[in-house]
């Protein structure tokens, strides 16, 4: 039987403690396998189990296939999720598209019914920014000693 090893690579960690509910009496060490050595792996479960190499496998198999069918399926929530949200944005597109519209030309209208008050408003507007923006430029570029004198 083989052994899906970049399967068990990818989720060891999550797959070592299913393994030591299956075999309590396993430690740390035991299931230490390096250089995705599989072999040497299941023969040391093996050798302190005293279980069959085929059980062992097949355990083991059963543990990455599950976890990638885990994977597969959240990944196809995701995707559905996605495309869902996309399907939503994309109904209510042309609603805030139109409300968009309206409010602009509600604006466009009230403002070419009264435009010397908008032309004052915007002069009022642009006066006012100026003056905040020339008082703190100015403000700041004050040598320090005489800052808090002046």
């Amino acid at each position: 039987m083989a052994i899906n090893v970049q399967g068990l690579q990818g989720q060891w960690n999550q797959l070592k403690g299913e393994i030591k509910k299956q075999w309590g009496q396993l430690t740390d060490d035991d299931l230490h396998w390096g250089n995705g050595n599989i072999d040497q792996l299941v023969g040391r479960i093996q050798q302190r189990t005293g279980d069959t190499r085929e059980n062992i496998e097949k355990f083991i198999d059963h543990l990455t296939s599950k976890g990638s069918s885990t994977v597969s399926k959240a990944v196809e929530q995701v995707g559905s999720y996605a495309q869902d949200m996309s399907h939503r944005l994309r109904d209510h597109y042309g609603d805030i598209s139109e409300q968009a519209r309206e409010g602009y030309n509600q604006a466009r209208d009230y403002v070419g019914r009264n435009p010397v008050g908008w032309v004052a408003v915007a002069f009022g507007v642009g006066l006012v920014a100026g003056l905040l923006m020339g008082g703190t430029v100015g403000y700041q570029h004050q040598p320090a000693r005489n800052r808090f004198w002046s």
